[in-house]
């Protein structure tokens, strides 16, 4: 081996303390889409520089904390071999801050306080490798319509790749799309309240889309800490 290679599984075992859901087969995906180009023995296996382990890492920070699209990461990437600075990102928390609610002003005034968070547009493929699902899983998911792509596109969103992502984790503990199925109905018969009540000041509210956004912040707080209060100590 020349010096300072490594095989595909030295560069997994260096790269999994970071990233825990790396897998050879999400290295490979990268090399299929053109993010990495690795060196080839001439017995044909992989042997990566540390460039390419830097280009990895760049790579799964971004997906990791910004949930941005192989088209974005590879511009990114592109930026870089001219030698230029990749573009400056917004810190995120990974899954937590795709799912993280805005906060209401204590002082009761209606305005919130927000977190800048650009939206996504994700391919079902991305989505897959994003969230660490199966297909078998992500369309177990879709059969119970716990994750639909945006209204009249294939790409998904923010929304779908929070679901996933918590389902992939929940399954750990057996929750499969069923049990999440239960989750489901019990949004909706919180929107339908939400509904209900903002109807009669509807026609008042200068935006009624933000209107609907704030009530909605105040009954996910309230579910969120009354989860809280019953669970046992």
């Amino acid at each position: 081996m020349a010096y300072g290679l490594r095989s595909i599984g030295q560069v997994l075992a260096v790269l999994k303390e970071d990233f825990p859901d790396i897998s050879i087969s999400k290295i490979r995906f990268l090399e299929s889409e053109g993010l990495i180009s690795p060196e080839r023995a001439p017995s044909g296996y992989r042997r990566y520089a540390e460039s390419d382990i830097a280009r990895l890492r760049y790579i799964l920070a971004v997906q990791k904390s910004h949930y941005l699209p192989l088209k974005v990461i590879r511009e990114h990437l592109e930026a870089m071999d001219r030698g230029e600075e990749p573009p400056r990102l917004e810190p995120l928390t990974g899954a937590a801050a795709a799912t993280e609610v805005p906060s209401v002003n204590p002082a009761g005034n209606g305005q919130q306080q927000r977190s800048p968070k650009r939206p996504i547009r994700i391919t079902r493929r991305e989505l897959l490798e994003l969230s660490g699902l199966s297909e078998a899983s992500l369309a177990e998911l879709e059969r119970h319509a716990l994750v639909n792509p945006r209204r009249g596109t294939v790409y998904y969103g923010r929304d779908a790749l929070t679901v996933a992502v918590a389902a992939r984790k929940l399954s750990a503990y057996g929750m499969d799309a069923r049990h999440l199925r239960v989750v489901k109905q019990a949004a909706e018969r919180e929107v339908g309240l939400i509904e209900q009540a903002i109807a009669p000041h509807l026609r008042r509210s200068q935006s009624p889309q933000q209107l609907a956004q704030e009530v909605m912040q105040l009954v996910m707080h309230a579910h969120a800490a009354i989860m809280r209060s019953t669970m046992p100590q």
